[in-house]
């Protein structure tokens, strides 16, 4: 992709092809205002102000555009987005209306992972110019962040083990000034034996480890930052189909938004303490796989019984969540790509929501609406803690009937959050099934701006 600084700059008068701004209300006064032939060239290209859509403008030896909005003083993150793929390189600038929320999907319009490509083609960039410098600086920080989730869920699974989330932790560390330490072989068995267990059978060159990086001045409210961290996800013994399996490389995409995150986090240098806890394991298939009917222990005590060893997900955050407990922090919040159900229940493009406390889960759907991220909430029904029921152990790690899979995965997570916690779940998809404006198929991040503008608003005196 191209350098995103490169593509929102201050408005410094420079050289620019315009852009204006039209909605279907406004279309016909907006066109009053044009000339015969230009008139006749948009409606060649059958322009009418629809929100999405855009034309090209011939006026004298050169051209402007015209994009459609539906509010052009409420520019949402993905409105332009359309725009700056289609439109030739250049600079541009909106005619008396300044870009806002619009930035965030201009640049992220232009994304492309090339990583694979042996001739990959030229970027064509278009900049957009605007006025208000100083929100700069804190788009550009987001548009990384989402970058950084799309990168990372993009990576093969050969190239994205457990090692090279390791290394992006340590990326991460130094450039923030945090520290990271790592809990891998024997040490991870005795302290984390969930995460061991799910791990166990991957080749030596994907074993399983928890990344756990600090940051921020201790006597600041604690929060925590977890991610799950499946870096490919065969099913186990309970082995996916191989439709299933396919896309199985973004089961890392919970730790990716919890990378992700953290960097804004650390970037923005908020008042927090800061603990980042990334448990990573390829859930493989050998003689050493744990099985269905194990019983597993926990860092919390908690016996588990596998019913599923395509549940493997809640294991390594079981664990992970447990650890995170154990600093009394004011916050937790994990991400995951954790239930096929919440995909049925919301679709790809809603994150599902899980939390304790009204307030919290409020706040956080909130500041997603404000930043087109919106999450759905759903409930963690007390009615529902019967399923995870086993006969010869404290709990199970997944139930039989086909009824409310993501709450109950919900639920199963719950236990190993200390109680009293403020604690927020996000099941997400990380994935854009389908292209649209800005949001190319592959990885993509959902709930990560509903996080960080959540957490930016309760820390930010």
């Amino acid at each position: 992709m191209t350098d995103p600084t490169a593509l929102i700059q201050p408005d410094r008068g420079q050289d620019a092809t315009l852009i204006h701004l039209v909605t279907k209300d406004g279309f016909a006064e907006f066109a009053k205002g044009l000339k015969p032939a230009q008139r006749a060239s948009l409606a060649a290209q059958k322009f009418e102000g629809a929100p999405g859509s855009n034309a090209i403008v011939p006026d004298g030896e050169g051209w402007f555009a015209a994009a459609g909005v539906a509010k052009p003083d409420q520019l949402t993150s993905w409105c332009l987005a359309r725009l700056a793929e289609e439109l030739p390189e250049g600079h541009y600038r909106l005619v008396g209306q300044e870009p806002g929320a619009a930035m965030f999907g201009w640049a992220l319009a232009q994304y492309r992972f090339t990583r694979y490509q042996s001739e990959p083609k030229p970027p064509s960039p278009r900049v957009l110019l605007t006025g208000q410098a100083g929100r700069i600086d804190p788009v550009l920080a987001e548009i990384a962040a989402e970058t950084l989730v799309r990168d990372l869920v993009n990576t093969p699974s050969e190239d994205m083990g457990p090692e090279a989330l390791e290394a992006e932790c340590a990326r991460l560390a130094k450039a923030h000034g945090g520290e990271l330490a790592i809990t891998r072989g024997d040490a991870l068995e005795r302290e984390y034996p969930m995460i061991h267990a799910v791990g166990r059978a991957a080749a030596r060159h994907h074993a399983p480890r928890l990344m756990h990086l600090t940051w921020g001045d201790p006597a600041h409210p604690v929060l925590c930052v977890v991610g799950k961290g499946v870096t490919f996800d065969s099913g186990g013994l309970d082995i996916k189909p191989s439709a299933g399996m396919r896309l199985m490389k973004k089961d890392m995409g919970g730790a990716a938004h919890a990378l992700a995150l953290a960097g804004l986090i650390m970037g923005a240098r908020l008042k927090v303490r800061l603990h980042l806890l990334v448990p990573a394991a390829e859930n493989a298939i050998s003689g050493a796989s744990f099985r269905p009917g194990d019983v597993l222990k926990s860092r919390k005590g908690l016996t588990v019984e596998i019913h599923n060893t395509d549940a493997e997900g809640r294991l390594l955050l079981g664990d992970a969540l447990s650890r995170a407990s154990e600093e009394k922090p004011d916050l937790i919040v994990d991400f995951a790509t954790l239930t096929g159900a919440a995909r049925v229940a919301l679709g790809p493009d809603y994150p599902a929501l899980m939390a304790r406390r009204d307030d919290t889960a409020e706040a956080f759907i909130e500041a997603g609406r404000a930043h087109d991220d919106e999450p759905w909430r759903l409930p963690l029904p007390e009615a529902y803690r019967e399923y995870l029921a086993s006969d010869i152990a404290d709990i199970a790690n997944s139930h039989a009937n086909p009824f409310a899979g993501a709450s109950v995965a919900g639920l199963f997570l719950d236990r190993f959050v200390a109680e009293g916690i403020d604690w927020v779940h996000f099941d997400t998809f990380a994935w854009q099934p389908s292209p649209k404006p800005g949001r190319q198929r592959g990885g993509r991040g959902l709930g990560l701006r509903a996080a960080w503008h959540a957490i930016r608003a309760r820390y930010a005196s």
